[in-house]
């Protein structure tokens, strides 16, 4: 198991608020985060952070732009903090990310290269959103690939369900919290 690592990816603060109900969610992400770490996998959250300014946002990006100025997920700002319910502890990496994808504009693919990585886990807010851009951009650099199905949210439920049950399927396993939990206790035995 070593050469996994779990993601956990775009779970700021900012984020979580858009959603109710996120205390089970929440709780999942850290049975996950605690379970990989007693099994020696490293945990990496990925977080959507800018520069003062936000010279990295281009006003050609739709997604960004609406962003740019407001000071939200600027350095500094509260909304970019991961949310303290699942906060990295020692040992745990941390990557900021400057678009959608976890590779895109951060330095998560030396990372990986670096601890000899071939096995991602994702998990994330929004599976729409960094979940698959990130399980696409790694799956096209041959990264195994697992996704927590009830590790990921999307404001859309059913686009929500058709990425995990139809597209994700195609380059993924996709499991629940509980069974790669499990499947991590029966590794260790």
């Amino acid at each position: 198991m070593s050469r996994t690592a779990l993601l956990i990816m775009d779970v700021q603060q900012g984020v979580v608020e858009r959603f109710s109900g996120e205390q089970a969610y929440l709780a999942g992400l850290g049975t996950a985060a605690a379970a990989a770490r007693n099994s020696g996998i490293l945990v990496i959250y990925v977080t959507v952070g800018f520069r003062a300014g936000y010279p990295e946002v281009s006003q050609r990006n739709r997604s960004f732009a609406a962003i740019a100025g407001t000071g939200r997920f600027a350095e500094g700002d509260p909304s970019a903090g991961i949310h303290p319910l699942v906060a990295p502890v020692p040992g745990d990496l941390v990557v900021t990310k400057r678009r959608v994808s976890a590779f895109a504009g951060s330095d998560l693919e030396l990372v990986l290269r670096s601890a000899e990585i071939d096995t991602l886990v994702l998990a994330g807010i929004a599976t729409s959103g960094v979940v698959l851009s990130t399980l696409r951009q790694a799956a096209d650099l041959d990264y195994r690939l697992a996704v927590l199905a009830d590790g990921c949210l999307d404001a859309d439920a059913e686009v929500h369900r058709v990425l995990l049950e139809k597209v994700f399927a195609r380059q993924a396993e996709v499991v629940r919290i509980a069974d790669w939990v499990t499947s991590l206790s029966n590794s260790a035995s």
